[in-house]
């Protein structure tokens, strides 16, 4: 009787169905999974089946063919045959053995031309072990300010080219570092710049972790970048933080918490620049609309315009620099894609994120984002055929960066899509997103 290969059938039972995220992938969807990625890369037409799929896992076939095997490692990204529990019954390895006198001779005359390490474990266990922090200045002046800012600005643009997947941990050990700098002695005049610099530290760290599906962690580090916006009296960096923390709980399926903090970032609108008080308003129109408060969310749309419009770039925050008219339109633009999905008209939703799509030509989170939104709002009330074609876009984008975001906007995209799915250019988006968020999903 062959055995079972219990390893490919867990590792189908640990992997999400697109169509029904709450169910494992079926073997029918593993097998289109199989025969799309073999087209995609090899444009050669194999015939996978649920069936064919069955026999895998009962072990009736223990070594497929050399093209399933690659198809299978990439989709459940492994990187050997064996790790799926294939075996090729008829490879026979030749073992040379040496004796004792001649082992001990090849290390001792150095056979191997050069030295050599055996490792019994991972390579990472060659970094464990203590390490030495770097020492923290006795004192503090400009320059470990201006310091922690640049750091800030490299992160900034980390996050953007390649989401906060890829550079969460660096933030958080620059973070730690710069944290330390808050005890150390600082003139009294300074002080409110180091704990501004600090805290925005902090805030693109949060971001980092929210978008790395952290969100425990983002939320700790979102409350300590709010107690140092407060140490420093920074109202507009209070103002950034408050709106991060509002995104995130929008994310996280609170709008009505969302609400709450971009109401306090408002508390005193006075002590905010236009751009500060835009900033708040997209939040606040961005959970109005997640609780389908439709006429609510169409003022803070246009509240947030109408601040917007009066921002004088030379008095704007240096902490949301970011907050570009191509920003404002893809802030304000998913506000209207929320509302579009329930029936509103779409125009609108579909200007705004178009503009916010052509005005960040280098943001490969904003694009996957954005041209994922636009996808899924043509998925639903526009052409699937244009739907496909933008959302393959969004794919091309999202090929770069690492971000539990921007795949969330890909599953949304391919729920919608399932309606269309009949469509072969629809089919094969929807298993081309499929393939990605299991090669970037932990």
């Amino acid at each position: 009787m062959a055995a079972v290969n219990d390893q490919l059938r867990a590792a189908r039972q640990r992997t999400a169905s697109l169509t029904y995220p709450d169910e494992c992938l079926s073997r029918q969807e593993l097998a289109e999974l199989v025969n799309s990625w073999v087209w995609e890369h090899h444009r050669t037409r194999v015939e996978a089946s649920a069936n064919y799929i069955g026999q895998l896992e009962r072990g009736k076939i223990r070594w497929p063919g050399k093209l399933y095997r690659e198809a299978l490692r990439a989709i459940f990204s492994v990187s050997t045959d064996s790790a799926l529990g294939f075996v090729n019954a008829r490879s026979r390895r030749t073992v040379v053995k040496l004796d004792n006198v001649k082992r001990r001779q090849l290390f001792e005359t150095g056979a191997l031309g050069m030295g050599t390490l055996a490792l019994d474990g991972p390579m990472a266990a060659l970094l464990e072990g203590s390490s030495e922090p770097t020492p923290i200045p006795h004192r503090i002046g400009v320059t470990e300010i201006e310091q922690t800012r640049s750091a800030t600005q490299v992160f900034v643009s980390w996050s953007g080219t390649y989401g906060g997947g890829l550079a969460r941990e660096t933030v958080m050990a620059q973070l730690r570092y710069s944290a330390g700098l808050l005890e150390a002695t600082c003139p009294a005049r300074l002080r409110p710049e180091l704990f501004s610099a600090v805290g925005y530290l902090a805030d693109v760290a949060g971001f980092m972790a929210v978008d790395a599906n952290a969100h425990e962690e983002g939320r700790r580090v979102y409350r300590f970048a709010l107690a140092c916006a407060e140490q420093a009296k920074n109202w507009n960096l209070r103002a950034e933080v408050l709106s991060s923390m509002a995104k995130q709980a929008i994310w996280t399926g609170q709008p009505d918490e969302g609400l709450t903090l971009a109401g306090q970032g408002l508390i005193r609108p006075d002590r905010l620049t236009a751009i500060g008080r835009s900033l708040l308003h997209t939040d606040r129109a961005r959970a109005l609309a997640k609780m389908r408060r439709t006429s609510e969310t169409l003022t803070a749309v246009g509240t947030a315009d109408d601040h917007f419009a009066h921002a004088t770039p030379a008095d704007e925050s240096p902490y949301m620099p970011y907050y570009s008219d191509a920003r404002h339109a893809q802030l304000t633009g998913q506000a209207l894609f929320d509302l579009a999905i329930l029936g509103r008209d779409h125009g609108k939703a579909t200007d705004q994120l178009a503009v916010a799509v052509a005005g960040q030509p280098h943001d490969a989170l904003s694009q996957a984002i954005c041209l994922a939104k636009l996808a899924s709002l043509a998925m639903v009330t526009g052409d699937p055929l244009q739907a496909a074609a933008l959302g393959h876009a969004a794919m091309n984008a999202a090929g770069t960066i690492r971000s539990h975001r921007a795949t969330e906007e890909l599953r949304e995209l391919a729920r919608y899509a399932a309606a269309h799915q009949n469509l072969d250019e629809v089919a094969h988006l929807r298993q081309r997103i499929y393939t990605l968020v299991r090669t970037y999903s932990p």
